[in-house]
């Protein structure tokens, strides 16, 4: 299906206060869901400068807090949820799953599962891919971050599980996957590539011009959702590239490893 169709906010809009709101994807498989806000932000409509420039909304990052505090509060007027009402994981490239009852930063995470209105759950990524997820029907949202190690250790298909525990139905569930690293660009070693089925990966003997294997992240975490009985046309892939686009997107491995950090968020209002 469209990917990224519903884009909203533009870099130059206006927030009423003055200054540039924040430039943020609109997924457009969630657009029919009453009362659900979700998206991805951009680079743009922050302020901060230099490396981070101009939407980082890492703490931890080496920008300075003030900065990262007031890109924060931007996204909370832009989507409705103030910072007070985030649920933000400390994320270590791990497959743990908090089912959130309340606001505030949880260490040791990289998945998030709530059935409770109000609460807007976070995940940061600068080449990982951000999964947002939501069975509007039962009212149940879940998001996770999906490195390569995540994906490996299949976080997506744990997300939909922990979802199911909740009253949700993988069948009336949409997802979502961030712009994130594209296969173009994801070279890694063979200690990473043996890690993922074949499919998903293109090796120098087949793809001429490549010096080392390349892994389809963005497939590996489809099919995931899909093994886990999300249909095929609930489920958006964004055909962004978080390397291929860094004056749009932060990307750790385009930057060489000093970048901000966008966020995707996903939540009923309350």
């Amino acid at each position: 299906m469209p990917a990224d169709s519903a884009a909203a906010s533009t870099p130059h809009a206006s927030s009423g206060r003055g200054e540039a709101s924040p430039a943020l994807l609109r997924p457009a498989v969630f657009e029919q869901a009453e009362g659900l806000v979700a998206g991805f932000s951009t680079r743009a409509g922050g302020v901060s400068e230099g490396a981070y420039r101009s939407l980082n909304l890492g703490l931890s990052t080496d920008d300075a807090a003030t900065r990262v505090s007031e890109n924060r509060r931007r996204l909370g007027a832009a989507t409705g949820f103030a910072p007070e009402r985030w649920v933000v994981p400390r994320q270590v490239h791990g497959d743990r799953l908090l089912r959130a009852t309340e606001p505030g930063v949880v260490r040791g995470y990289d998945g998030l599962v709530t059935d409770r209105t109000g609460l807007l759950l976070c995940i940061s990524a600068a080449d990982c891919a951000a999964v947002l997820l939501a069975d509007a029907k039962a009212g149940v949202v879940g998001a996770c971050h999906s490195g390569w190690r995540g994906t490996v250790k299949q976080i997506s298909e744990k997300t939909v599980a922990e979802m199911d525990a909740l009253g949700a139905r993988p069948g009336q569930t949409r997802a979502y996957v961030s712009p994130c690293i594209s296969a173009e660009h994801f070279e890694v070693g063979d200690e990473v590539a043996t890690q993922f089925a074949e499919r998903f990966v293109r090796r120098p003997a087949d793809a001429p011009g490549l010096e080392k294997p390349h892994v389809d992240l963005k497939a590996a975490i489809a099919s995931q959702l899909r093994e886990a009985g999300v249909p095929e046309a609930q489920i958006e892939v964004s055909p962004r590239c978080t390397v291929g686009e860094p004056e749009v997107l932060f990307s750790h491995r385009a930057s060489g490893g000093t970048t901000g950090r966008m966020m995707g968020f996903i939540g009923f209002e309350a």
